[in-house]
């Protein structure tokens, strides 16, 4: 069975953000997201492993240790 898609609301949600900052992820930090008509529908593996991998993090912010 194949991963369903996810709305702004419920990878907002997912991720504990808000869905404007959701937006502003997806034009400045390349967040993974596809565009359905007018609606953006995300694959919370492919957010998560933007996530894992640095995407959401902030100028500045230091990485954890490995």
């Amino acid at each position: 069975m194949s991963e369903p898609w996810l709305s702004a609301d419920d990878i907002s949600a997912h991720l504990g953000v808000t869905k404007d900052t959701v937006y502003a992820w997806i034009a400045d930090k390349a967040m993974p997201a596809h565009k359905v008509g007018r609606l953006w529908k995300f694959q919370a593996s492919e957010v998560d492993e933007w996530v894992r991998s640095g995407g959401a993090e902030t100028t500045g912010e230091a990485k954890s240790p490995a």
